[in-house]
């Protein structure tokens, strides 16, 4: 792994379903140590992007390259810098929180000893320990949610990606997931690319990747977007730059 390498790079990356171009030669940086926040309406690409970056779907044009290292030619070293919170839920709900953890630390290599400490140390770090041994399916979404964070962590990744992870959640299940995962960059030394189409979940910190209809339209600090659209707010840079009002009525 390169240590001047960005936490995320995609490179002139092109994905196609049949004749539907999904994305088309998108190329940008994750620095690390950012909450990078990858901004599109459904429909934009943005879960496509993420099934590439996980190899659920195979890299067929352009490069992506995770901490350095490429994931065409190193995927066993990439996928071990990424963890992973997908936007349909993956966690087993007839399992234990625990046990949860513990099948995600044994595809990890992961030894018990380890996993159980480890497991403590992130349900601690997410309020939950003391749900550690109860069935998935009694816990609320925003629980849910935060038991998938968690255990995205457990085999210590890097980079941290998370698609439209406050789908379904109320205001208040929201606003706690995203504290939670801002933390983590301060307290973990993290990197995150955090994939929404909700403009309220951009903070002027953030650094933001516009995707719209499979084509990257800007890319930059969200400050940056502001003052490049002359807009008041992020929802209004966003329009401008996707050039669709109606979009977001």
């Amino acid at each position: 792994m390169k240590s001047d390498a960005p936490a995320l790079e995609a490179r002139h990356v092109s994905h196609s379903y049949g004749p539907r171009k999904a994305l088309e030669d998108v190329s940008f940086a994750v620095s690390r140590g950012s909450f990078c926040v990858l901004l599109g309406l459904n429909g934009a690409g943005k879960s496509t992007l993420f099934s590439l970056v996980t190899r659920l779907f195979a890299l067929r044009q352009g490069a992506l390259i995770v901490m350095g290292c490429d994931l065409q030619r190193e995927p066993r070293k990439a996928l071990a810098q990424l963890g992973v919170v997908f936007q349909s839920r993956t966690l087993d709900l007839d399992l234990s929180v625990a046990q949860n953890f513990f099948y995600h630390a044994a595809l990890h290599g992961i030894g018990k000893a380890q996993a159980d400490a480890r497991t403590e140390k992130l349900l601690s770090a997410v309020q939950l320990a003391d749900r550690a041994g109860e069935k998935v399916r009694n816990l609320s979404g925003g629980q849910m949610r935060r038991v998938e964070i968690a255990r995205a962590l457990l085999h210590r990744p890097r980079l941290l990606v998370l698609d439209e992870p406050t789908a379904g959640l109320d205001i208040g299940a929201r606003a706690d997931i995203l504290k939670l995962v801002r933390g983590l960059i301060a307290s973990e030394g993290m990197s995150v690319l955090w994939a929404t189409h909700l403009t309220d979940e951009v903070f002027e910190t953030d650094d933001v990747i516009v995707l719209h209809k499979g084509i990257l339209r800007a890319t930059g600090s969200a400050t940056e977007l502001l003052r490049q659209t002359g807009a008041a707010d992020i929802r209004e840079a966003f329009v401008t730059l996707i050039g669709e009002k109606e979009a977001l009525a």
